[in-house]
């Protein structure tokens, strides 16, 4: 029987990972001989996504379509990510048009060229990773890692007269425009000597560091240098590795992943402060307190009310609690915002709500909409989904080393699908207990054949 919401007359929305089209979901396709990646992917600027509705004859991108795309359909399918990443994450405006990303492409290219050659310049002695020697496949992947160097060398003398010029005059521009740029030679050293801890330790089991590939771990290296060395007020956080790894493996281009990467963390640099992450943590505890009081209770006692075993999975978006490829399905998921209590989607929702009110209140009085907490983000209603999906494991915990333990059994071993859905009703059931309070506190509220809960059903079914 179909379930029905009572006050507002209309039915439940089915949760749209129900309804996640088959081919979002294909087995990604993995190269079997694998190479460093390019230093820039030119040829991509001119490439047209196949996405129903979501780019024009002139390679113009519809946003709201494309994040609603890889919301309703978990994802974009492999052989589009690439493409659809460079739009998502801000390297390529969405407005721009094929013939104009091309123009784009060179100019990013140069500019990533200059700032990469000033801190090489800074500090020569950075310029190579200090190995010990014991980590022999490291040491071979120094060498892939030249070949890859020498070939670009050969590539840009091999440039026609007409682009060299253009690009020499990029290269003025770049160098005018980071002509002031310094760096504090203490905070860069630093800053590397941790680079070079951590780089060798990002996940080397994927395929995308198998073999030539492993020096791809030395082009991730120079991408968080160079981000380190021009964003000294963020600097470098362990983790970044990680999180840079993805854009790289996506993208498999040095600059646009640079580019990527460096515009994901104009949003999220702060989640890589010890103030921010302990904000996110402190709000998964207040979303968990709403969806689950006692769970919560028995979560802040004993000296648990840190959270800190959310720690992980809020800072890298549960990278190791899915297997990869799905891993990486739900970082574009949430990368994509459709469904945020701040996004446009239930801003006009809510709008409509708005004039609903306007017209159908009696005394026409001022008054508040729904108590939603916008902070609330689709990844914490994540976090909470697999919190509540092990509440009775977490009720046997009862100090963080126990936390710790139980969420660490849980890597690799989580179903996507099922999470989203189960993170979609808790959403939606947020959504409509916020409403439903509002009602209850409301006395003038007429009966209304469209009213919030009606519009929010546009955020999950498919059109």
């Amino acid at each position: 029987m179909e379930e029905r919401d009572d006050h507002a007359g209309k039915p439940l929305p089915q949760p749209a990972a129900e309804e996640r089209s088959a081919g979002s979901q294909q087995p990604e396709v993995r190269c079997r001989r694998r190479r460093v990646a390019s230093v820039s992917s030119p040829a991509l600027s001119a490439s047209r996504l196949t996405l129903p509705g979501v780019m024009d004859s002139e390679g113009r991108v519809d946003e709201s379509r494309l994040r609603m795309h890889i919301f309703k359909n978990g994802g974009v399918c492999p052989s589009e990510r690439g493409l659809a990443w460079r739009f998502l994450f801000g390297m390529y405006p969405c407005s721009s048009t094929a013939l104009e990303r091309s123009l784009l492409c060179e100019q990013l290219l140069v500019r990533y060229l200059v700032m990469r050659r000033k801190w090489q310049q800074f500090l020569p002695s950075a310029v190579r990773i200090q190995l010990n020697g014991t980590d022999a496949e490291l040491v071979s992947a120094v060498r892939y890692f030249d070949q890859r160097e020498a070939q670009a060398q050969q590539q840009t003398q091999e440039q026609s007269e007409e682009i060299g010029d253009r690009l020499v005059f990029l290269e003025l521009q770049a160098q005018i425009l980071f002509e002031r740029v310094t760096f504090d030679q203490e905070e860069l050293r630093e800053a590397i000597r941790i680079i070079d801890k951590d780089v060798p330790r990002t996940n080397r089991d994927l395929s995308y560091y198998q073999d030539k590939g492993l020096g791809n771990l030395l082009v991730l290296r120079n991408i968080l240098i160079t981000y380190a060395a021009f964003h000294p007020e963020v600097s470098y956080a362990q983790g970044m590795n990680d999180l840079c790894s993805r854009f790289l493996e996506v993208l498999d281009s040095e600059v646009d992943a640079f580019w990527s990467f460096s515009c994901y963390m104009e949003k999220f640099s702060r989640d890589f402060r010890a103030d921010g992450l302990h904000r996110k943590i402190e709000l998964e505890a207040a979303l968990l307190k709403e969806l689950d009081p006692p769970l919560y209770a028995h979560l802040v006692k004993d000296n648990m009310e840190s959270f800190t075993f959310c720690h992980r999975w809020l800072l890298l978006g549960f990278q190791r609690e899915f297997e990869h490829s799905d891993a990486l399905r739900l970082f574009e998921i949430l990368s994509c915002d459709h469904l945020e209590l701040i996004s446009q989607q239930v801003d006009r929702a809510r709008h409509q709500e708005r004039l609903a009110q306007k017209y159908c209140t009696e005394n026409r009085s001022k008054s508040e909409l729904p108590a939603f907490n916008t902070d609330f983000t689709f990844e914490l209603f994540i976090c909470a989904a697999i919190l509540l999906d092990n509440r009775e494991s977490l009720l046997q915990c009862h100090d963080d080393v126990q936390l710790i333990q139980f969420t660490s059994s849980l890597q690799g071993s989580l179903d996507l699908n099922d999470t989203l859905k189960k993170a979609e009703n808790h959403f939606y059931n947020y959504c409509k207990r916020c409403a439903w309070d509002y009602a209850a506190r409301s006395a003038a509220l007429c009966h209304r054949q469209e009213d919030f809960f009606y519009h929010l059903r546009s955020l999950f079914v498919l059109k």
